[in-house]
């Protein structure tokens, strides 16, 4: 997790120093807006890598010396025949182009967005497991 916090941790400044500089020398309001919502978004992001980085510690795919089943036991694993990332997927997609076409299809892809992010909270087992 720590190389990849130090990623959005850099992409953050990017933003914030090209958010900067863009509003010195710009009179653009969607342009100050976009790179604003840039930095905040990566900056979150970041946020969450580095809080969960100094909860769990290096992973396994951070250590050299690290085996193979020390990452069997991954916490936010979902089992092979999940259908919970592609419906949530699709309706997410079907959702946003729903925002340009119309009404009709953002409703259409909130009602297969639904059960995808049912699958994702409710995913069959997991208190059996011990998971998370």
């Amino acid at each position: 997790m720590k190389a990849e916090a130090w990623l959005f941790s850099g992409v953050a400044v990017f933003f914030a120093v090209t958010g900067g500089v863009y509003l010195r020398y710009a009179d653009d309001p969607a342009g100050i807006a976009a790179l604003a919502v840039s930095f905040l978004m990566s900056a979150l992001i970041a946020a969450f890598l580095w809080r969960q980085f100094r909860r769990d510690g290096y992973r396994p795919e951070d250590r050299g010396d690290a085996q193979v089943r020390e990452a069997a036991d991954r916490r936010f694993s979902f089992p092979a025949r999940s259908y919970a990332p592609v419906v949530s997927a699709v309706g997410t997609a079907l959702v946003g182009l729903g925002v340009v076409q119309g009404l009709w299809l953002a409703l259409i892809g909130f009602g297969v967005l639904v059960p995808g992010v049912f699958g994702f909270v409710f995913r069959p087992g997991a208190d059996r497991e011990g998971g998370a």
